[in-house]
C-alpha cells in the first residue's frame, strides 16, 4: 500500500551515501561538539551567532558571541584563515547559524553549522552557562 513515506523511492545506495556524507562536512551535532569541547584543543572555535542579549541568557559552555550581522573579514582576521569555525543559534527553528556559516564561508573560512543549536543542547541534556565569554 502507497504513502507519502513509501510513494517516493529511496535513493539508491551509492547516492545515499553521497548525499549522508556530505552533510558531514557540512555539519556536526551537539553531542560531538560537547565532545570535542572537553578537550585541550577541540580543533575549532565555537561561535554563537545570537544577539548578545539571548547569549548572555545562557550559551554553550567555551562559546564565544558573534553575531551573524557582524562576522566581517576585519573582525575574523583575529585567527588564522586556516580554523574551522562551528556556528549556531536558537536552534533548527531559527536560520541565524546558517547567516553566520554562509558568511564565513563567503571570507574563504572553513566552517560547519552546530545541528540543533542551543535547542539540541538542551535535548542532548548539557548545561548552559551564562558567563562572560
Amino acid at each position: 500500500m502507497s504513502n507519502a513515506v513509501t510513494r517516493v523511492p529511496a535513493a539508491p545506495s551509492d547516492l545515499a551515501i553521497a548525499h549522508f556524507e556530505s552533510e558531514l562536512s557540512f555539519e556536526t551535532d551537539c553531542w560531538d561538539t560537547h565532545d570535542a569541547l572537553a578537550l585541550d584543543d577541540p580543533g575549532f572555535v565555537l561561535l554563537d551567532v545570537r544577539s548578545p542579549a539571548l547569549f548572555a541568557q545562557g550559551h554553550v559552555p567555551g562559546a564565544i558571541n558573534l553575531p551573524h550581522g557582524k562576522i566581517i573579514a576585519s573582525r575574523m582576521a583575529s585567527w588564522p584563515a586556516s580554523t574551522l569555525f562551528v556556528t549556531y543559534c536558537a536552534g533548527p527553528h531559527c536560520n541565524g547559524a546558517a547567516r553566520g556559516a554562509a558568511k564565513l564561508a563567503r571570507l574563504g573560512l572553513p566552517v560547519k553549522l552546530m545541528a540543533g543549536g542551543v535547542t539540541g543542547w538542551i535535548d542532548e541534556g548539557f548545561e548552559l552557562t551564562s558567563h562572560a565569554q
